[in-house]
C-alpha cells in the first residue's frame, strides 16, 4: 500500500507538471484530489486493513495528500502569474481614451434659492430662526388675527390631524411660517418681559395647504418670512429694507413697486413688485403685459399680532413680509409647472 501511494504521488506530481491554463488546473484538481481520485479510493479502503496498518498507511496517506495540495497551491499562483504576463504582453491599453465622468450631486434648486435668501437677510443683519411644521390652529390662525369664520381662512385649506379632545385647537399642517412669528416674539419678550428686546428674523420652513394641484399651485412648497420689530419702526423702514433686498437678489437697477393689499395679520398691507426680468417691463406673457412680477406680500404688523407675541402695541411697531422661492425661481427661469419642483425628474434639476 505504501508503493502504491509512493506511484500516486508521482503520477499527479508529473500530471501536474504540464499543465499550463486554469481549465487544465482544476481538471487536475478533480482526477487526483476529488472524491473518485485513486488517493482517496486508498482512504476509503481503510476498512480492509489491519490494526497495524492503519495507522501507518493513514499517515503516508496524509503526507501525500498534503503534498498534492502544496503543490496545487503552488502551481495555482504560478498559472494566474502567467495569465498576467500574457494579457499584459498581448493586450494593448489605449490611455488617450477619456475616462468616464463621475457625476457629482448637488442643491435641489429650491434649497440653492433659499440659501441665496437667507444669506442676502443675514448680510442685512437677519438673524435665522426656525419652528415646527405642526401647529395648533391657535398658533396658524388665531393669534394671528385669523379668527374662526373668518373669511381669509378660506384662502388657507389645511390639512387638519385628528386628536382626541382638541375639537377647539385642532392640530394641523401649518399653512405659512407665520406662527413662527408668534413662537420668537414670545421668546424675546420673556428674555425680559419688561422691556423686550429688538426683533430681526428670517423664518424659513415647508407650508402646506389642501389645494387642487396645477401647474401654478401645489400641496406643499417653501416659504421664507421676515419679522422687524422695534420701538420706532415704520413704513419707511420696511419699503427701505424690501427694495434693498431686491437690489441685492436681482441687481441694482432692479425697479420696484407697492401695491396696497390685504393680509389679516398685518396693517397696512402691500404687495411688492419687481420689473419684469424677459421684458424689461415693456410687457410680455410671463408678466402678462403687465411689466411687472410679483414677489412677495408685506406689512406693517398688526397690533393684535404683537400683543400676543408679548410686545405693547403701543411702545413697539414692526414689519413682516412673505415670499416664495421656488416662485421667484420660476419668474427668473420662465419655468412655467411648478410641480417640477417635486418630480425629482433629474433632467429638470440638473439644469441648477
Amino acid at each position: 500500500m505504501l508503493d502504491k501511494l509512493s506511484e500516486i504521488e508521482k503520477t499527479a506530481l508529473d500530471a501536474l507538471g504540464s499543465v499550463q491554463d486554469a481549465s487544465s488546473l482544476d481538471a487536475w484538481r478533480v482526477a487526483q484530489l476529488g472524491r473518485s481520485s485513486p488517493l482517496m479510493q486508498v482512504f476509503s479502503g481503510f476498512g480492509a486493513l489491519s490494526k497495524e496498518e492503519r495507522p501507518i498507511v493513514g499517515q503516508a496517506a496524509n503526507k501525500v495528500k498534503a503534498a498534492l495540495e502544496a503543490a496545487l497551491a503552488e502551481k495555482t499562483e504560478a498559472v494566474k502569474r502567467s495569465a498576467l504576463e500574457r494579457s499584459l504582453s498581448g493586450e494593448k491599453l489605449d490611455v488617450t481614451l477619456p475616462g468616464r465622468t463621475i457625476h457629482h450631486g448637488r442643491l435641489h434648486p429650491s434649497t440653492q434659492q433659499l440659501r441665496r435668501v437667507l444669506s442676502i437677510l443675514a448680510e442685512m443683519g437677519f438673524q435665522v430662526y426656525t419652528s415646527r411644521e405642526v401647529e395648533t390652529d391657535e398658533m396658524n390662525f388665531q393669534l394671528l388675527n385669523f379668527p374662526p369664520h373668518h373669511p381669509a381662512r378660506e384662502m388657507q385649506d389645511s390639512f387638519y390631524v385628528e386628536a382626541e379632545g382638541r375639537e377647539e385647537n385642532p392640530v394641523l399642517m401649518r399653512t405659512h411660517t407665520s406662527p413662527g412669528q408668534i413662537h420668537a416674539m414670545r421668546e424675546f419678550a420673556a428674555m425680559n418681559p419688561k422691556d423686550p428686546p429688538s426683533i430681526r428674523i428670517a423664518l424659513p420652513g415647508m407650508c402646506f395647504r389642501y389645494e387642487q394641484i396645477t401647474a401654478r399651485s401645489e400641496i406643499q412648497f417653501n416659504q421664507v418670512e421676515g419679522l422687524a420689530v422695534g420701538k420706532g419702526i415704520t413704513f419707511s423702514n420696511l419699503k427701505g429694507t424690501l427694495i434693498d433686498f431686491a437690489h441685492r437678489m436681482f441687481g441694482q437697477n432692479a425697479r420696484t413697486r407697492f401695491r396696497a393689499s390685504y393680509f389679516p395679520f398685518t396693517e397696512p398691507s402691500a404687495e411688492m413688485d419687481v420689473e419684469c426680468f424677459v421684458c424689461g417691463g415693456k410687457g410680455c406673457a410671463v408678466c402678462k403685459n403687465s411689466g411687472w412680477l410679483e414677489i412677495l406680500g408685506c406689512g406693517m404688523v398688526h397690533p393684535v399680532v404683537l400683543q400676543n407675541g408679548g410686545y405693547d402695541p403701543k411702545i413697539y411697531s414692526g414689519f413682516a413680509w412673505g415670499m416664495g422661492p421656488e416662485r421667484q425661481l420660476m419668474l427668473r427661469y420662465k419655468i412655467e409647472d411648478i410641480r417640477y419642483f417635486w418630480g425629482n425628474d433629474v433632467r429638470f434639476l440638473e439644469q441648477f
